[in-house]
């Protein structure tokens, strides 16, 4: 719980909607305007950004009992968990305030070319975590000392980000807030962005205020699930949603709306190459998954067993979760945000109701099953959306690569489907490690299988499709 409140913030104040709305903005003035506007305008947003995370903390950190029986209804009845909570949240929360300046840090280097500095902030993240639990037995808790991590690892990362916008000459400053004219064209594309962050984020509460109804380990279950999910969605949708949008707002900006296009297909051509494998993988051999990195100690192959349940779950709306970032770049490049929010708000509603319905029967698994529809939702009626208004169409090379990949996916799939039963039955229950021994097996074979397809299906173009998509 404590690692997700901060989280679910994250993504609603910073990450979300303000990558959504600042990253075009502050290119766009680059652009039109020159270097010294852009940095009036990003000292501005700074300003205002810092003020604003600054009250947020002090009311979360006031009322955090209150926000934790909000969130957490499930908790009240267990003084235990409950004081748990609300201590774990207080040393937590902090981190929105420095994941926020990250984030706009982030954003200006992006819009430079520079995304090396801010890809590499959540290793500090990882890192931070693995250090303090390393030295868990000098807090009250394990809990205490993960949560201690995650501050250290905000500081880290403002430290990174910081560093390298100074070396950029982009570092921003305090400066008196102005409403001029692109400051409030900021704030106009921000509302929207929002609003469409805070409706996914509502899908998210909803997993974790049902989840605290469920049996102890629901919540860890769709946790480890989810940790696995974001792994794909993340290096692979995100990093290429992260490059597509700047390159996307300067070609639109500069009247090149082929070129954006064409930026946006290589893309998804991308995103669906290297994501489709770790959906299969995901689909066939879950539990073996989840027994290979995490059944030990109190992990039980019980709890690795349910978590792989949630992760075949979650596996199913990883393509729309992939893709997401990419199809919504169209419309933030061009100041957009009003439009996905429509899409967003239609899938959490959809999302919801699923949940609803399937939490009964399923568990967290109808929970990670709702997610992933409602992830579809949201793709579908995207695509859709920009397909109306003429700002995205599949070009030919897309259009093949699609049947192409089709093929290459369908092979993988019967290939682990062939050898998982093998590979069981050749590495007995005598060895040592065997789990993690059958998954590396099945993984290279994996590979074998699915980059010998994708090569005789596509040629040489799969590693033109490895360059950066904004190039022609």
């Amino acid at each position: 719980m404590a690692l997700r409140l901060p989280n679910h913030f994250r993504a609603i104040f910073a990450e979300g909607a303000f990558n959504s709305a600042f990253i075009p903005a502050y290119a766009r003035v680059r652009t039109q305007d020159g270097d010294a506007a852009a940095g009036v305008f990003a000292d501005r947003i700074f300003t205002l950004l810092f003020l604003t995370q600054l009250a947020l903390l002090a009311l979360a950190l006031t009322f955090t009992p209150e926000v934790i029986r909000l969130l957490a209804p499930g908790f009240v009845d267990d003084p235990a968990r409950f004081d748990l909570a609300v201590d774990l949240t207080r040393i937590t929360f902090p981190y929105l305030l420095l994941i926020t300046l990250v984030t706009l840090y982030g954003g200006m280097l992006n819009a430079l070319n520079r995304f090396a500095a801010a890809a590499s902030a959540p290793i500090l993240l990882n890192l931070s975590l693995i250090v303090a639990l390393s030295f868990a037995a000098f807090f009250p808790t394990a809990g205490h000392a993960a949560a201690w991590g995650v501050l250290g690892a905000g500081v880290l990362e403002v430290l990174l980000l910081g560093g390298a916008a100074m070396r950029a000459g982009v570092l921003a400053q305090f400066r008196r807030p102005r409403l001029d004219a692109a400051v409030r064209r900021f704030f106009r594309a921000l509302g929207p962005a929002t609003l469409g962050s805070a409706g996914v984020q509502i899908a998210l509460f909803a997993d974790t205020i049902i989840a605290t109804f469920l049996s102890a380990g629901a919540i860890s279950a769709l946790y480890y699930a989810d940790r696995l999910n974001q792994l794909p969605i993340g290096v692979i949708g995100i990093a290429a949603g992260t490059v597509l949008l700047p390159e996307m707002a300067r070609r639109i900006a500069g009247g090149d709306e082929v070129g954006a296009r064409h930026a946006q297909n290589r893309a998804i051509e991308l995103a669906l190459l290297l994501s489709l494998p770790c959906m299969v993988a995901f689909l066939m051999v879950p539990d073996l998954i989840m027994r290979a990195l995490f059944a030990r100690g109190a992990f039980t192959t019980a709890d690795a067993s349910a978590a792989g349940q949630t992760l075949a779950a979650y596996a199913l709306g990883l393509i729309p979760f992939v893709l997401i970032r990419s199809m919504t770049a169209t419309f933030l490049g061009r100041g957009d945000t009003a439009t996905p929010v429509k899409a967003a708000l239609t899938a959490v509603a959809v999302n919801v109701a699923f949940k609803v319905l399937l939490m009964g029967t399923l568990a967290q698994v109808g929970l990670a099953l709702a997610t992933s529809i409602g992830a579809w939702v949201n793709l579908l009626l995207v695509t859709a959306l920009a397909w109306r208004a003429g700002y995205f169409a599949l070009d030919a090379d897309l259009r093949q690569s699609l049947l192409r990949l089709a093929v290459a996916t369908a092979a993988l799939a019967v290939g682990l489907w062939l050898a998982a039963p093998v590979v069981s039955v050749w590495i007995d229950g005598s060895v040592h490690f065997r789990d993690e021994l059958r998954l590396l097996v099945l993984g290279l074979l994996g590979a074998v299988v699915y980059g010998s397809a994708v090569a005789l299906l596509m040629g040489r173009r799969w590693l033109a499709l490895l360059r950066r998509p904004g190039r022609s």
